[in-house]
């Protein structure tokens, strides 16, 4: 959706196929970050996004004995810096609001499953029905891509070993304003709250969304099992949290998460690109997966000229430079997050606060969590 708009907002004659019958959203929290910000703030939209999440001025990440690991400041970064924690459904219900207002052709229950390159680009879907012809056809359909292995078949995706379940619950008294928290158990056991504001149809209740850690293994036990155990756990390693781990009473509360290291090469092959999580996705530990989204949306509608080969190739080229670096972080850093060993949490425990103590350390961190850590100039509309 954001690239439709912002492909439209460039004067580009742009259909949106979306597989759902219904559009909705899908997941719970996210975290915007100064970068996906600017994205937003591009469209026009950024200001709705503010008005309808929660700030977040720090990640605070500790151990079971409360000793602190991770401590990244946004006003290390700039002094008015922020985040914003929000539900998905915050950011896709202003995403596509108005989306056919703003010039996109929007057609809903269909399921793309394949693609024409030969003698122009097409899309054909379940049905059996061909959509097209397209000068450019955007890829954006996640991590799991279904068209990505057509497009680049050397690409690999592997699912990482360790995902996580989340859940929305209310934060009656605050406690959690202003900071995605974290608690780690060495490196077998995460779990965090990230206040995200409110629902578009829940009034003024503040939310935070709650995340747990667990193997991809043993997901489906988890959603399938008595939550009494785990409870009792839960609180005993975090009991500032038991407010908001009490509201939990069935698995179905939770929703499942699982990631992929997203290996492509080339983006792009002809007149197809692919963008977002379908191009670069990574694990969830920089939160960087939506504003790395935003920004390819926002940056390929402003490199897109007459030729669309060259356009595409500067964009990719552009974007590499920002999102191989994250991944490249990402990649090194989930085992000191998520592993059953003891070696990645003890280099995590040994290298993060001492680092966040040296000169400049805060300040690298807070490029980090900003997401504006970019190897090349950034665009000037992306500029935070």
């Amino acid at each position: 959706m954001a690239a439709a708009r912002a492909l439209a907002r460039k004067g580009h004659a742009v259909t949106l196929l979306e597989a759902f019958q219904q559009p909705r959203p899908l997941g719970s929290g996210l975290l915007l970050q100064p970068s996906g910000l600017a994205a937003l703030r591009q469209l026009g939209l950024a200001e709705q996004v503010i008005a309808r999440g929660a700030r977040v001025d720090r990640l605070d990440g500790r151990d079971l004995r409360g000793r602190l690991i991770m401590d990244m400041r946004y006003a290390d970064w700039r002094p008015d810096a922020f985040g914003v924690g929000a539900h998905r459904a915050t950011l896709f219900d202003v995403l596509h609001d108005g989306l056919e207002a703003a010039g996109v052709q929007l057609l809903t229950d269909v399921d793309v499953a394949s693609v024409e390159h030969h003698p122009v680009a097409r899309l054909i879907d379940t049905a059996g029905q061909s959509h097209g012809p397209f000068d450019l056809v955007v890829v954006a359909d996640g991590a799991a891509s279904r068209l990505r292995a057509q497009l680049r078949p050397n690409a690999k995706a592997p699912v990482y070993p360790w995902g996580a379940v989340w859940a929305n619950a209310r934060d009656e008294t605050g406690a959690f304003a202003g900071s995605l928290s974290q608690r780690y158990d060495r490196a077998s056991t995460m779990m965090g709250v990230l206040p995200i504001g409110r629902r578009p149809d829940d009034g003024d209740g503040q939310l935070v969304s709650f995340f747990w850690s667990l193997p991809v293994t043993q997901m489906d036990g988890f959603l399938s099992g008595d939550l009494g155990d785990w409870r009792q756990r839960a609180i005993a390693m975090w009991p500032q949290a038991a407010p908001i781990i009490e509201q939990f009473q069935t698995p179905a509360q939770f929703s499942r998460a699982s990631y992929r290291d997203v290996r492509v090469g080339r983006w792009s092959d002809g007149p197809f690109v692919l963008i977002g999580d379908a191009a670069h996705g990574t694990s969830p530990q920089l939160g960087q997966g939506a504003n790395m989204g935003l920004i390819d949306a926002v940056e390929l509608a402003e490199r897109l000229g007459d030729s669309v080969s060259r356009s595409v190739r500067g964009f990719q080229a552009s974007r590499r430079r920002h999102t191989g670096l994250y991944q490249f972080m990402s990649r090194w850093l989930t085992p000191m997050f998520q592993s059953g060993g003891w070696l990645g949490p003890f280099v995590r425990d040994a290298f993060f606060t001492p680092m966040s103590k040296a000169p400049g350390g805060r300040q690298v961190a807070a490029r980090v969590l900003t997401g504006t850590l970019r190897l090349g100039r950034t665009p000037k509309a992306l500029r935070p």
